[in-house]
């Protein structure tokens, strides 16, 4: 039998908001890690906090075109930061 995948934890995905802030991790890393994540948490019974914040982080590197800026500023992540920690 297969293990089921472990969702991260609330700190896991602070952690990769921060990074993102502070520019420890590129938000194409990050993007890529949580489209991963979801995906091997499909059928998984996830936290909503969780399952939000990896909805938000799955699409973190988006941009308004090539070499433009990214669609989502730092103020709206830093808000998104904000309001994960609310929750």
């Amino acid at each position: 039998m297969i293990p089921q995948p472990i969702p991260p934890s609330r700190a896991d995905l602070e952690t990769r908001f921060v990074a993102i802030l502070t520019g420890r991790q590129p938000r194409d890393e990050v993007d890529r890690w949580a489209t991963r994540t979801m995906l091997d948490l499909e059928g998984v019974e996830v936290d909503e906090a969780v399952w939000w914040a990896l909805g938000i982080l799955a699409g973190i590197d988006l941009r308004h075109g090539p070499d433009e800026p990214y669609l989502h500023d730092d103020a709206q992540v830093r808000g998104w930061l904000s309001e994960f920690r609310r929750v």
